[in-house]
């Protein structure tokens, strides 16, 4: 039976595996790209994935590479500074402001900020210009078999492929690791997070805030002006009941909560897009190789939306893989390849993993006596320079 023959084949066309497709074929490998769903690339459309995405300094020599950052960085806004606000007193308002500035540590922005839904457009359309890349939207992944030459995978519509190396790239339930038999160990906080835009009368100017109270930090990243107004993404974090009330309630009341919760800091938020909810998990695969597979992004790590780690770290996963493809061009997927890949990655996972979660158990502390400990904290540690520096770089991933 003939079946088609690729260098790669990506299961998963989220924003990680599009852009592992771009980067890949833009090295000049041949890649075939699946996904069950057809990206949703504009914001008004049914199903569209309203959060954003910090790309992190780290994250764009990869992005340039791929041929990606010329078409995004227009549409991007930078992040200059990281603000965490306490709010945690009997009344939501801010009474400890810690600003972490880019300045500080580099003469760039920490990063640059994108809707997810535009990503999926610029990718989507970087991928049409590839001649080697082929991607299959409304095609799925449905078996896979590996041995030590070659992967076999068989997709939805029929179609057999023979790869050197499958990615799963398909996200926390993902079926490339499930098809390995490797398990996961998942957390669940009982949180779902809000996913919306607003726009607001002050600028951001290019200060993305954390605010702490309880339930979660309620996060605005700057984006673009739109129509003249100043507008930021949020992401509110809250206990899952109050998270589903909150999403539930009619506009004018849903705004008048997140402006308390907003302490007010841009003045009046408006909504202008819908609001989507997210559950909120962290996971971690029991590793992230099998016989001539890789898992990157979700398929190897899921955490909560705290320090713009989640994509920046899939980008780490996908700079590493690409790497050892590049030195091992004639032995991709071959066991000593994907050895060093887990070698590279691993630790640095599970490392981030256990900070982001301590940070968001300490951002859900509901009892006043707990909030003052956490604003003592707060006040104490990141007024240390030489800490708040080194806290700067390892959130980065820098030295």
């Amino acid at each position: 039976m003939t079946r088609e023959q690729t260098d790669i084949l990506i299961s998963g066309g989220g924003v990680a595996g599009l852009t592992a497709a771009a980067a890949f074929g833009s090295a000049g490998f041949t890649v075939i790209i699946t996904d069950p769903e057809p990206p949703v690339t504009t914001m008004e459309a049914e199903g569209a994935d309203l959060r954003t995405t910090a790309f992190l300094q780290p994250s764009v020599p990869v992005l340039q590479a791929a041929g990606l950052w010329q078409r995004l960085a227009p549409f991007a806004a930078p992040l200059q500074i990281m603000r965490i606000i306490d709010a945690g007193g009997e009344l939501p308002e801010p009474r400890i402001i810690k600003d972490f500035d880019a300045a500080d540590i580099s003469d760039q922005p920490f990063g640059w900020n994108l809707p997810n839904w535009l990503l999926r457009r610029e990718i989507s359309a970087r991928l049409a210009e590839l001649p080697n890349v082929s991607f299959r939207p409304g095609v799925a992944t449905t078996a896979l078999l590996t041995r030590e030459a070659e992967a076999l995978a068989t997709l939805s519509d029929g179609t057999r492929i023979r790869a050197r190396l499958v990615i799963g790239a398909d996200g926390r339930n993902s079926f490339v690791r499930e098809a390995l038999g490797i398990p996961v160990k998942t957390t669940r906080y009982g949180q779902k997070a809000l996913a919306f835009a607003v726009s607001h009368p002050i600028p951001h100017k290019n200060i993305s805030t954390e605010i702490h109270r309880s339930g979660g930090p309620f996060t605005l990243v700057p984006l673009p002006d739109r129509d003249g107004a100043p507008c930021s993404a949020v992401v509110w974090m809250e206990t899952g009941p109050n998270a589903q009330r909150l999403a539930a309630l009619p506009v004018a009341e849903f705004e008048a909560e997140m402006n308390t919760r907003s302490c007010h800091i841009l003045g009046p938020l408006t909504l202008i897009s819908r609001r989507t909810l997210w559950p909120i998990i962290s996971q971690i695969a029991a590793r992230m190789t099998g016989e001539r597979t890789a898992l990157m992004a979700e398929a190897a790590h899921v955490l909560p939306p705290i320090g713009a780690q989640g994509l920046n770290m899939s980008i780490a996963d996908l700079n590493a893989l690409l790497t050892l493809a590049q030195e091992h061009r004639d032995q991709i997927g071959s066991p000593a390849m994907l050895a060093a890949y887990s070698r590279a990655r691993h630790l640095d996972i599970t490392t981030r993993i256990t900070g982001i979660d301590a940070l968001n158990r300490a951002s859900m502390m509901g009892a006043q006596g707990l909030r003052d400990l956490r604003a003592t904290a707060l006040d104490t540690l990141y007024s240390v320079a030489p800490v708040r520096k080194t806290l700067m770089r390892a959130g980065l991933g820098i030295r």
